[in-house]
C-alpha cells in the first residue's frame, strides 16, 4: 500500500471493542484487505499519533445473504486489532 491514509477505513465499535479498549488499551479497526501488520502499525501511528505494541489482523468471510431467490454475499473484511502502549490511551467517546 502506498498512501498511509488509505489503510485505515473506519472504527469497529462493538460492545466488545469498547470493553478491550477500556480493559486491555486495544483499538479495533477495520483495514485495507491488502494491508499487512506492518502497514497497519505505520498508520495508527501517524495518522492517530499513537504508539503501538502489537498489532493483530483477522480476515472475516462474508455471510451469504438471501433476496428471494437469489443469493448474494456480503464483502470479505479484514480487522485489525491494534494494542497500545500503557501510557497511550484512545478514547473515542471521550466528552460525549
Amino acid at each position: 500500500m502506498k498512501d498511509i491514509y488509505s489503510v485505515i477505513k473506519s472504527p469497529i465499535l462493538t460492545e466488545k471493542a469498547t470493553i478491550h479498549n477500556e480493559k486491555y488499551n486495544q483499538i479495533f479497526l477495520e483495514v485495507d484487505r491488502r494491508a499487512n501488520k506492518i502497514e497497519v502499525k505505520e498508520a495508527v501511528e501517524k495518522v492517530l499519533k499513537k504508539k503501538v505494541l502489537a498489532v493483530q489482523i483477522l480476515n472475516r468471510k462474508g455471510k451469504k445473504k438471501r433476496s428471494g431467490r437469489f443469493i448474494g454475499k456480503r464483502p470479505d473484511t479484514k480487522r485489525a486489532i491494534v494494542r497500545l502502549y500503557p501510557d497511550e490511551k484512545f478514547d473515542l467517546f471521550e466528552g460525549a
